[in-house]
């Protein structure tokens, strides 16, 4: 039988032919999934045979991936924010650059006591878990349209162990006009709306535009139809000198700017993500 050091250079040749970016790190990934091993692991198991049972897995994994399925969809889960979340195509995949605003949300307002945070459109649970966690004393509503992905986040929460958080299986649209009681209040309003314009899905990765679910990257408009509506909408439930944070395509930002400022928001922030894109905004309720 091939040992698992052999199967790895082969299958790290195959996919680079087939142009997966990053083929060594995706055969050490599925391999460690079809083992069921952390990847460093494999290292130490460079000359152990392959069952057959093993190896068949494997094959039909790399089959699946040269068709550019996403590998976490493959596998089932991704790593975010030190959280292990199941993902189906259901839901977008979690994205490395929004642990950046966990993490910007998370050091602005650790110091305030008793949070009520408002998540629109959570999909898989991503932010609303990541935060419920790392705020302990926060109450986090995580608000989504799609009843799978609501049954998935549920799920995330439940094997994460994070208790201090809430579901409402809505649309935001809905939501809004429905959103003048005292429960309804919160310090914080965060979204990772789908902004995506329609001209521009066609040219999204192959990846997302077979695999990942359209309703969670494009708003089939012009990209700000999610933002505008939270901007406009969001200062009816916030406190006074509550935030609005939102995640936003290259280009954005200067036009969610002005929304911003035309619906008298203050200390308007935009934060850069890793590879030095403005990809947050924030904004303060002022009035």
């Amino acid at each position: 039988m091939p040992t698992v050091l052999e199967i790895l250079d082969k299958s790290t040749t195959f996919l680079n032919e087939k142009g997966i970016e990053s083929p060594r790190l995706n055969a050490d990934l599925l391999m460690a999934n079809v083992l069921n091993c952390r990847r460093l692991d494999l290292y130490l198991m460079f000359d152990r045979p392959l069952k057959e049972n093993e190896l068949e897995k494997y094959r039909d994994f790399i089959r699946r991936r040269i068709k550019f399925e996403p590998l976490q969809y493959i596998v089932g889960n991704v790593e975010f924010f030190g959280l292990n979340l199941t993902v189906t195509p259901a839901v977008l995949i979690p994205r490395q650059e929004t642990e950046l605003l966990v993490e910007i949300i998370v050091n602005e307002n650790k110091d305030i006591p008793n949070l009520k945070i408002l998540d629109l459109g959570c999909g898989s649970g991503n932010i609303s878990i990541a935060l419920a966690r790392s705020l302990p004393g926060s109450e986090v509503t995580a608000l989504e349209i799609s009843n799978e992905s609501i049954q998935i986040a549920k799920k995330n929460a439940v094997d994460n162990g994070v208790e201090n958080i809430s579901f409402i299986n809505s649309d935001m649209f809905d939501f809004f006009h429905y959103s003048g009681e005292p429960n309804r209040i919160f310090d914080l309003v965060i979204s990772n709306p789908p902004y995506v314009s329609e001209l521009d899905y066609k040219t999204v990765q192959e990846e997302v535009l077979r695999y990942e679910p359209s309703i969670a990257v494009t708003d089939f408009s012009d990209g700000y139809k999610f933002h505008s509506e939270i901007i406009k909408n969001a200062g009816e439930i916030l406190k006074m000198n509550g935030k609005v944070y939102l995640e936003m395509a290259l280009g954005q930002d200067t036009l969610l700017k002005e929304m911003m400022e035309s619906e008298g928001y203050s200390a308007i922030e935009i934060y850069k993500d890793y590879n030095r894109i403005s990809r947050f905004i924030r904004g303060v309720k002022s009035k």
